[in-house]
């Protein structure tokens, strides 16, 4: 079970690297044009639009083909995430999209990753 604490100003989030944490994680659907079969759940939003949340991609689901507009940081927690350029990224690997990035992922056998982004992304058609 997920465990939060608030001290100080501080949010602990523990238990997130086990499964089981994960499984009581308070999924929603991640409901946007383009993407399909992906859950989320957002750790926090700023007002300057800077946001941490879970994302979890269900097997042979997708994003939206989307640009950065500013920094993404993953890591991925669970499975195998793909991105479009053929690059897979697998547990412990920790990617960052730069500002002007385009790219489109998804995942073949599913997989869950930690997302901090410094600003929204834009949909791209």
């Amino acid at each position: 079970m997920i465990e939060t604490a608030r001290q100080r100003d501080v949010l602990v989030v523990r238990d997130l690297l086990s499964a089981a944490g994960r499984d009581a994680v308070d999924w929603r659907r991640w409901v946007q044009p383009g993407r399909e079969g992906v859950d989320i759940h957002t750790l926090y939003l700023t007002g300057q639009d800077a946001t941490a949340f879970l994302v979890r991609f269900g097997p042979g689901s997708h994003g939206d083909l989307h640009e950065h507009l500013d920094y993404e940081l993953m890591f991925v927690l669970e499975g195998e995430l793909r991105n479009d350029n053929g690059d897979r990224y697998g547990v412990g690997d920790l990617i960052i999209e730069e500002p002007n990035s385009v790219h489109q992922v998804s995942s073949e056998s599913g997989c869950t990753l930690l997302v901090v982004r410094e600003a929204p992304t834009r949909p791209v058609r």
